[in-house]
């Protein structure tokens, strides 16, 4: 299964340390909707943009997990600005 994922450019360890990363300030969400979309989207800017970053800084062994997880938390607060940008106009 792993090899399936890999060939879709799925790494599990990455989308992990990004799935936790995202955890970090859920409670501090409105809604439910607003909580989903962090943590959707923290998981996957770190599965896509980690090894982006982990190619420019030249880093190996697990320090390449604890950048996921760092970059999982950067895209839960893309989103949040993202969100109350163009979200907050249409509701009020």
């Amino acid at each position: 299964m792993k090899f399936d994922l890999d060939e879709i450019g799925i790494n599990i360890g990455l989308m992990i340390g990004g799935f936790f990363g995202s955890l970090i300030t859920i409670k501090k969400k409105r809604d439910l909707k607003e909580q989903l979309l962090s943590v959707v989207t923290g998981t996957m800017s770190a599965n896509y943009l980690a090894p982006v970053l982990i190619d420019w800084l030249n880093l190996t062994g697990s320090s390449q997990y604890g950048t996921a997880f760092i970059v999982g938390f950067g895209g839960l607060k893309m989103v949040e600005a993202f969100y109350h940008k163009f979200f907050d106009k249409v509701t009020k």
